[in-house]
């Protein structure tokens, strides 16, 4: 099977199709991420550097910051500047309130904040368009994570801010590291491309 006809799995359709088919939805899904790597190097282009963890979703006091799955490490960020934060899990055993924050599975939530920033695992679980139809009110919807490699102009469509997720630098390395098990952060680092930073694609210029 080549990578086109492996990307293309990540489209069918997996209701009832069992574990075998998620797993192929998942490989497609990854090839689709290294055609779009393999078309942005052709277009001799790399993503800017990420400034920060969060994609520059910039949190204030008076932001409602709405945040898609729960990144533990990144909520002191969040709530050190004063901004109230609200957090969408699946997760049922994380739903209530906490210090600072409050975790709902209510997707509705989003829809009284003005920044999002949501993990890109909702690409691959396809709650993506579910989740940005609550976020028409936010002026910024950052989408980071390893998951977010694909090409941006239909996330940038779809009022998607910024994408943000790895860029490897040294493949020999980066392989080599993750066959040893040992950390591949030397061989990549975080970017975090905005829709002003991307000059489209070839034909669409």
């Amino acid at each position: 099977m080549d990578a086109l006809q492996l990307a293309r799995e990540f489209a069918a359709p997996t209701a009832g199709a069992g574990g075998d088919a998620e797993i192929r939805r998942t490989l497609g899904f990854a090839a689709a991420n290294a055609l779009s790597r393999t078309v942005m190097e052709r277009m001799g282009f790399a993503p800017p550097r990420a400034i920060d963890s969060i994609g520059g979703i910039d949190p204030q006091a008076g932001d409602h910051v709405g945040m898609v799955g729960l990144f533990t490490p990144l909520l002191k960020q969040v709530t050190a500047a004063g901004a109230q934060l609200t957090v969408i899990e699946l997760n049922p055993d994380y739903a209530g309130h906490y210090d600072g924050y409050r975790v709902t599975l209510d997707a509705a939530a989003l829809e009284d904040c003005n920044k999002v920033l949501s993990t890109s695992t909702i690409l691959l679980n396809h709650t993506v368009d579910d989740m940005l139809a609550h976020c028409r009110k936010a002026r910024r919807i950052v989408l980071i994570g390893p998951s977010a490699g694909c090409l941006p102009e239909p996330l940038f469509a779809r009022g998607v801010t910024v994408v943000g997720g790895s860029w490897i630098t040294d493949r020999a390395g980066f392989i080599d590291a993750l066959r040893r098990g040992e950390s591949w952060s030397g061989f990549a680092y975080k970017f975090a491309l905005g829709a002003a930073d991307w000059p489209g694609l070839p034909q669409n210029r």
